[in-house]
């Protein structure tokens, strides 16, 4: 089946001059690095925050914990992340928050306020607010400024949550008229099992696409296939947060920034296809549907598994890379460190396995220094260290199952990718309908519209009808490699996505 592409000039020229070197033979290369560390530091502003290489003072040995606590001991990685970032996305517009600036603090939910000159990310201070513990909308909200326009732009949050037991949402408004006009975004639901974005304590970045708007009001409005009415003449801006009503949150805004999107080089957005657990079933029936649309695909693997029942061996693994182009990433080196999930373990014991699983890949000659966390989980190992934070010494990227938004160009925080999951199309069997990511409105029409990155998540590939919301049928993986093809929609592996800004 041919696939026809229709682009900009200058984006096909670009596309060409990297095609000379082979786009699939970015496979054979080293990955490439994210834009904020593990923890939500933006580099070259907290640079204490960051995870640098071994010097007199730490050591490679050592995380650090922030507050003086400090991780030390462990074993030097072998090989360590490339070190190659994607070039960070300069504001166009910004308000840091810092003395003399002109948002104003309210909502009934608001119990107390002010400029925190202790705890910062940036500049000098932040602005906290404490909520009431009433359930009630708290925000930090500045209106009639000139107006603005958006038009192939994203909206940048730094923020921190102290401690996120009592944390219910987050939103964000964007409108005009006092807000009686504006689009919405609630970019996090907090969950009180499971990982969360959102973490105590962390700083934490958020991109907020045009493919994620929720909401609109007024003269705002959102078509059928999520596409806003307008994408300009904006005034005012407003950043909410709603405690659960058991009680209260602080929370600190450190900036509120516009920065450019990446429609210009991929209009109709990317899609990355990406499988956990290398089951065999990926390579017996994805490849040969995924091979008649050209779409490469990245498979996270557990290496203790390879080899065996119902996981596929090393020779199915390099012909899925050299012959069809797939990136072979990594997803735990033991089983059973993957079937407990990392947070079930100690620090070091997820590092070693981190680090052992890096040596397995390169010895095998799998050179994507790409992750996926067992379960998606990246919370806090059973001792309190990050797990973000030890991907950080052995990976480029490590992905999540996290869909509240989609992923962006360049990631707001590589080691927490987002991710969509559960898509299936079985009957009643819980997880992401096929029939909701294709439809009109859906994944797939707000991507195409708003120029995001959107990473698909699947493990098994089944013949018959799925019975669980991991699996998904060859039928219906056809069905959706078609929907994707039909939009015109650019499919890259992670490692590819991640290089083109590098």
């Amino acid at each position: 089946m041919s696939r026809v592409r229709k682009h900009s000039a200058s984006a096909f020229a670009e596309r060409d001059s990297r095609a000379k070197v082979g786009r699939r033979s970015a496979l054979g290369l080293l990955g490439l690095g994210g834009l904020l560390t593990a923890g939500g530091a933006v580099a070259g502003v907290a640079g204490k925050d960051l995870i640098l290489p071994a010097s007199a003072e730490s050591g490679i040995g050592a995380v650090d914990l922030g507050g003086g606590r400090s991780l030390k001991n462990l074993t030097s990685p072998t090989y360590a992340p490339s070190g190659r970032r994607p070039r960070y996305r300069r504001a166009t517009w910004s308000e840091q928050f810092q003395e003399g600036h002109e948002w104003s603090v309210g909502g009934e939910g608001t119990a107390s306020s002010g400029s925190d000159t202790k705890v910062f990310t940036r500049g000098d201070r932040s602005c906290r607010v404490t909520t009431r513990g009433n359930g009630v909308q708290s925000f930090v909200r500045r209106t009639d400024m000139e107006p603005m326009d958006l038009k192939g732009k994203m909206i940048r949050l730094v923020f921190q949550v102290e401690d996120v037991a009592h944390l219910d949402r987050m939103e964000f408004y964007l409108g005009s008229r006092e807000l009686a006009n504006h689009f919405s975004w609630t970019f996090h639901y907090h969950a009180a099992e499971g990982t969360n974005y959102v973490q105590s304590g962390d700083w934490v970045t958020v991109h907020l696409q045009w493919a994620d708007v929720t909401g609109a009001s007024g003269a705002r409005k959102l078509s059928s296939r999520g596409e806003p009415s307008v994408r300009s003449g904006f005034t005012d801006m407003s950043f909410a947060a709603y405690d659960d009503g058991k009680g209260p949150v602080t929370y600190r805004l450190q900036a509120v920034e516009v920065v450019p999107d990446t429609t210009d080089v991929f209009p109709k957005g990317v899609v990355s296809i990406t499988f956990d657990d290398s089951h065999e079933s990926v390579h017996d029936f994805a490849r040969p549907v995924m091979d008649r649309y050209a779409m490469p695909g990245t498979l996270y693997n557990i290496a203790g598994a390879i080899g065996t029942e119902p996981f596929m061996g090393i020779g199915q693994m390099r012909s899925l890379q050299d012959s069809s182009g797939w990136e072979m990433a990594g997803h735990a080196y033991s089983l059973k460190a993957h079937d407990a999930s990392y947070p079930k373990l100690a620090a070091e014991e997820v590092d070693d396995d981190f680090r052992k699983l890096r040596e397995w890949l390169v010895a095998h000659g799998f050179t994507s220094d790409h992750f996926a966390y067992p379960h998606g989980a990246f919370g806090k190992t059973r001792d309190g260290v990050p797990v973000d934070l030890l991907a950080a010494r052995h990976f480029t990227t490590a992905r999540s199952i996290i869909s509240e938004t989609s992923e962006s160009f360049a990631p707001a925080m590589p080691y927490r990718l987002k991710a969509l999951t559960g898509i299936n199309d079985g009957k009643e069997i819980g997880g992401e309908t096929l029939a909701d990511v294709i439809g009109e409105g859906g994944a797939l029409d707000r991507c195409a519209r708003g120029g995001d990155w959107l990473i698909l998540c699947l493990h098994r590939i089944v013949e018959g009808v799925p019975t669980q919301n991991t699996e998904l049928s060859t039928e219906g993986l056809d069905r959706l490699m078609r929907e994707i093809d039909k939009r015109g929609i650019e499919v890259l592996t992670v490692q590819e996505a991640m290089g083109y800004y590098a």
